[in-house]
């Protein structure tokens, strides 16, 4: 496992779900760790909860990754402390499930903002910095099974991360071969974010034993086995740019027709 050290890596979303375990791991594998994220308090509590890093402690920057202003300003500030940062993994993530007649322009937006448009901003905030300072760097977008596939009542959720793809794809074009773009993209995962779509459907335990039987595998994902494939791709995939790793249980790639 190579030392990590003198590497930054900056997370968003990185207060709970697979952004937590991806802080955790990085902060592990030895490097020093910017955390942006909505909830503050939440920041903090997590960032001293990671592995000391020697040169400094963790850094935690409360903003909304699809506030461009504010997200100039986290970044410019965690330079300042850490140098620039080598390593991104863009986790921020929002789903407001609802039907087509119920999506409002407000929610649509806000899905669109925070999913796709917060992951190009903080692409770019880490990338042309890495470019003009002639660095080497690595870039990973968590996109979804709904990159791929359709879902009713998941429109703007399922637009955001198949646009997220094409994003990915195009910045390891632009970027290579300074700086790997690569996509994750899981299945259901055991996060708050699946268990509030859950609570809203009114029968959560029936929700979650219907999200089992539509996996192949036949379960769902822990966050921690999620974020150690987003790790792989960030520091081990020395190979790869452009790539999309599909680590959703078979959703994807196996039909779940009648079986005899």
């Amino acid at each position: 496992m190579n030392d990590h050290s003198s590497d930054a890596a900056v997370i968003t979303g990185a207060t709970s779900g697979i952004g937590l375990e991806v802080a955790n791991i990085i902060a592990a594998r030895g490097a020093r760790v910017i955390l942006i994220a909505r909830r503050g308090h939440v920041l903090s509590e997590v960032a001293t909860g990671l592995r000391p890093h020697p040169a400094g402690p963790h850094l935690a920057f409360a903003c909304d990754v699809a506030d461009d202003e504010a997200l100039e300003e986290a970044m410019s500030r965690a330079v300042h402390e850490a140098g620039i940062p080598t390593a991104l993994v863009n986790c921020a993530g929002i789903c407001k499930p609802a039907l087509l007649a119920n999506t409002s322009v407000a929610d649509w937006r806000e899905t669109v903002d925070v999913n796709l448009t917060g992951s190009f901003l903080a692409a770019r905030a880490v990338a042309t910095r890495l470019q003009r300072a002639n660095l080497a760097g690595s870039i990973v977008n968590v996109g979804s099974e709904a990159s791929f596939l359709g879902m009713p009542g998941y429109a703007a959720y399922c637009a955001s991360k198949a646009a997220l793809l094409g994003l990915t794809k195009s910045l390891a074009a632009e970027l290579a071969p300074g700086i790997q773009v690569n996509l994750l993209c899981p299945g259901p995962v055991d996060t708050p974010m699946l268990h509030a779509e859950f609570a809203g459907s009114g029968d959560p335990k029936g929700a979650w034993q219907s999200e089992i039987a539509r996996v192949p595998l036949g379960r769902i994902a822990t966050a921690r086995e999620t974020a150690e494939a987003a790790v792989w791709l960030l520091w081990d995939a020395a190979y790869a740019t452009g790539s999309v790793l599909s680590l959703d249980g078979g959703t994807t790639g196996a039909f779940m027709g009648a079986r005899s």
